[in-house]
């Protein structure tokens, strides 16, 4: 029989030690934001997270480990948003989409630096780069199949349609983070407008 786990507080050492890992992901992707890959450390992310180095490795074998649990982080919550908005959203095509924009949008000018690790830092650290790529595949595969499920028998057959999603989401990727940077100088709703009109273009075929 396994021995009881004990409980402090009413939560027990697996709850606490969930929240300590909670508690330094979001730290790290603060961290990744403000100072860059380059200048993120572990000793940055404890000192941003109020815990010491020993719950770090409690969590986290390395500091890379560290940096990709963040960037997850942040690409869970976009793709999270992404299907939970098309599935809140309902009437025609065309206003899912605007729906679906704008909640993107609100993530990120709500959280720029959630944004920044995504599509900026990402591109920009060798240890993160190879997860990137397997994010933006992920999310390609996304765009094809809520395509599917928008534009039905006007969506590009599958293969197509993840071509498509790839070529969309890369260049939003780097449209957004140019965006950040200041290399694109625009407003939001020139932003959305021209992300709707792309996902559009990309994803339904005429006639």
């Amino acid at each position: 029989m396994d021995a009881p786990t004990r409980s402090y507080g009413g939560k027990t050492a697996q709850e606490r030690a969930a929240e300590r890992r909670e508690r330094l992901v979001a730290a790290a992707i603060e961290v990744l934001a403000e100072q860059g890959a380059e200048h993120t450390t572990m000793t940055g992310i404890c000192a941003a997270a109020g815990l010491t180095e020993r719950y770090f490795y409690e969590s986290f074998a390395s500091l890379d480990e560290a940096m990709l649990a963040a960037l997850d982080s942040v690409c869970a919550e976009i793709a999270e948003l992404v299907v939970s908005t098309l599935q809140t959203t309902h009437g025609p095509p065309e206003g899912r989409v605007h729906a679906l924009v704008v909640a993107f949008f609100d993530l990120v000018e709500e959280s720029p630096g959630k944004a920044r690790v995504a599509v900026v830092e990402s591109a920009a650290n060798a240890v993160l780069r190879p997860r990137r790529h397997e994010l933006i595949q992920m999310f390609a595969q996304l765009v094809a199949d809520e395509a599917a499920v928008l534009y039905r028998d006007q969506a590009w057959p599958e293969e197509r349609a993840r071509i498509h999603g790839l070529v969309f989401i890369a260049g939003l990727a780097e449209l957004v983070g140019a965006w950040l940077t200041g290399a694109v100088e625009t407003t939001r709703e020139e932003l959305v407008d021209a992300c709707e009109s792309l996902f559009v273009a990309f994803t339904r075929r005429d006639g």
